[in-house]
């Protein structure tokens, strides 16, 4: 197996036992989390938070050990300026409703399809569908 796509699935099987040890597997948990005005469930706030701070740890130690340069010769990201344009908005907009409406993003989603929960199996190709007319009707395109 080439190493890039060992770290590639050791980063993937951290992420999703990640996930699943903190229960965000369970949509039911991220609506409680958007249903401020009702049974709101703060759990995925401590989820996020150490999230943000062990990839920002993450990223601050590998940038001073590796001189900015990414594994495998790739470039970090870094800050840049970013503008707010249509396609920035119309994305998130529709990458929240349908976190909204269904629980699922797109980690938990694809774990729970391979759980063959019944929600992800409609969550799933219609994530696909979205990511395709993203490609060919905005032009968004993978590095």
């Amino acid at each position: 197996m080439k190493p890039r796509l060992l770290v590639q699935l050791l980063a993937g099987a951290l992420f999703g036992a990640g996930l699943a040890i903190s229960g965000m597997l369970d949509p039911a948990r991220v609506i409680g989390f958007l249903d401020l005005a009702g049974d709101w469930d703060p759990a995925l706030i401590g989820v996020m938070g150490g999230a943000v701070v062990t990839f920002g740890g993450g990223m601050l130690l590998r940038r001073r050990m590796a001189g900015g340069r990414g594994w495998f010769g790739r470039s970090l990201p870094c800050a840049m300026e970013m503008r707010i344009d249509r396609r920035l908005f119309i994305g998130a907009l529709v990458f929240g409703a349908g976190w909204g409406l269904s629980g699922f993003c797109p980690g938990p989603g694809l774990a729970n399809l391979a759980a063959l929960r019944a929600e992800a199996l409609v969550f799933a190709p219609a994530m696909a569908v979205g990511m395709l007319l993203a490609r060919t009707g905005f032009g968004v395109d993978r590095e």
